[in-house]
This record gives structure tokens, C-alpha cells and sequence, in this order.
């Protein structure tokens, strides 16, 4: 099966989290990205709950269960929310967590809360996903290393653009591949600088994650529908850049399908 594994669905007057950064002013349907999925030969699409809607995650929960075969999701939780919610999530076709800490306080993850969430996430087999800039990745990952869930990390691991792959933060990726319990998203190139320069954003990065994640650890994310880059970027565009970035076909197929399929098993 072949994956894309970064996509939001929402429409126009969902009840929105308590601080957006950015509302957008259209609507992304399920059918919409399926559209999509078709047009570029995608078996299934994993839906990532988007921060503007905070831990509602009743619109994607519908699309999950609307098209059981094509989708599964990531939501977004409070650390206290209860097992059986969890559970009816995962029934749903739920794999996962999202921690989207842009703009955001820190959260100490070695809390009882936070550790008791993720003994749960671990019996459920999910991951947890961190958005996050890479100089303070390591602080969010050694906890979820020592609670031994899955940890997938979102857009190229965010390094600054002055030090891209000397990022401290990045080079503790790229050690801690090793693990074997790390995923890394070659997703959202334009958010890790210039969007007029998203390949340059990112391409010394490439040749060390392939060669420390290797392909069973990396994954391909469309970032459909590009919230907040709607006007520079599109699905044709994004692919594009993934068949660029990555030219080999048999190292691309892999990454469409082995890392999105060791995750969700």
C-alpha cells in the first residue's frame, strides 16, 4: 500500500481551539483529498488533527468511520482524558497522538499525566506525533523514549534555517535513529524556511536521514491542504518535490509504503 501521511480535513464553522494561529476561510473535505489520493495512485491517507481546531476531533472521527478503507488518524487529547475515549478512537481508525507545541509552553512530559497517557498510547500500539522546532526536541523525546511508545516527528524536525542539519536538535535525531522507535515526516519542506526555497530549505538534510533512518523510518506527508501556504504550494507541487528530493523510484516506493506500514501495525 502506498501512504500519504500528513493531510487535514475541515470545513468552514467548526468550533475552533482557544488560540489560533490561523483560521483558513475554505473548506478541505475527506472528498476533496480523496480526489487527490486517486489522482496520484495513494491507497490510504492519514488525517493529522489541525491545531486551529484543538481536541475536537469530531469532523475527522467522521471521516475516519465515513471511509474506514482510505483513511486513518492522529488526534489531538488532553493528557487526562479518559482510556474508553481512547479506545473508541482507536475503533474509529485513530493511531496516534499529535502534539502540536508551535507557539506553545513546553509541556514537562515526565508528569503522572503525561506518563500515564502514554502507557496507554503503548498497549494501543499508537505513536505520538511531535510538532516542534528541533532545539527542543530532545527535552520531548527522552521521555517518550523512556515511556517506549512510537514517536513520529513532523516536517523535516524543524531545524533552524542559520544551522539546518548542525541543528543540535537534528544531529540528536539523526543519534537517536538507532532506536529504532523514531519516524521521521519529509513533509511541509516551506515550513522550515522560505516557501520560494523549500527544497533548498531541506536538501542537506536528505542524505542523512536516509542514511541513519534508512527508508523503513522515514515517511512521505502531502501536508494537504498547506494551511498557511495555500497560495505557494499544492498536492501536484508537493509531489513533485518528494520525486526531486528523492529521484531513486525504489527508494521513494519504500518510503510510500514500508515506514507508514510499520507504524500502523
Amino acid at each position: 500500500m502506498i501512504f500519504d501521511t500528513h493531510a487535514h480535513v475541515f470545513v468552514r464553522g467548526l468550533p475552533l481551539a482557544q488560540h489560533c494561529r490561523y483560521v483558513p476561510d475554505y473548506d478541505a473535505t475527506p472528498e476533496d483529498y480523496i480526489a487527490h489520493l486517486d489522482r496520484f495512485g495513494i491507497d490510504m491517507g492519514i488525517l493529522v488533527q489541525p491545531s486551529f481546531l484543538g481536541t475536537d476531533n469530531h469532523y475527522m472521527l467522521e471521516a475516519l468511520r465515513r471511509y474506514p478503507t482510505r483513511f486513518r488518524g492522529v488526534a489531538v487529547v488532553e493528557p487526562g482524558i479518559a482510556h474508553a475515549e481512547l479506545d473508541a478512537m482507536a475503533e474509529s481508525g485513530v493511531i496516534g497522538i499529535r502534539l502540536n507545541l508551535i507557539g506553545t509552553a513546553l509541556p514537562d512530559l515526565t508528569l503522572p499525566a503525561w506518563q500515564k497517557l502514554f502507557g496507554h498510547i503503548k498497549a494501543l500500539g499508537w505513536h505520538v506525533e511531535l510538532h516542534r522546532e528541533a532545539r527542543d526536541l530532545p527535552d520531548l523525546i527522552r521521555p517518550l523514549l523512556k515511556a517506549e511508545v512510537k514517536i513520529v516527528v513532523d516536517h523535516f524536525g524543524l531545524p533552524s534555517q542559520e544551522y539546518q542539519q548542525d541543528d543540535p536538535g537534528f544531529q540528536f535525531l539523526l543519534k537517536h535513529a538507532a532506536t529504532h522507535k523514531i519516524w521521521l515526516k519529509l513533509s511541509g519542506a516551506y515550513r522550515n524556511g522560505n516557501p520560494a526555497t523549500a527544497d533548498k530549505n531541506v536538501a542537506p538534510l536528505i542524505p542523512l536521514l536516509l542514511q541513519e533512518f534508512g527508508t523503513s523510518h522515514l515517511l512521505w506527508g502531502s501536508d494537504w491542504p498547506h494551511t498557511r501556504f495555500e497560495n505557494a504550494f499544492n498536492y501536484q507541487k508537493a509531489f513533485d518535490l518528494f520525486k526531486h528530493q528523492i529521484p531513486e523510484e525504489k527508494i521513494r516506493q519504500e518510503i510510500l509504503s514500508i515506514g507508514a506500514r510499520l507504524l500502523i501495525d
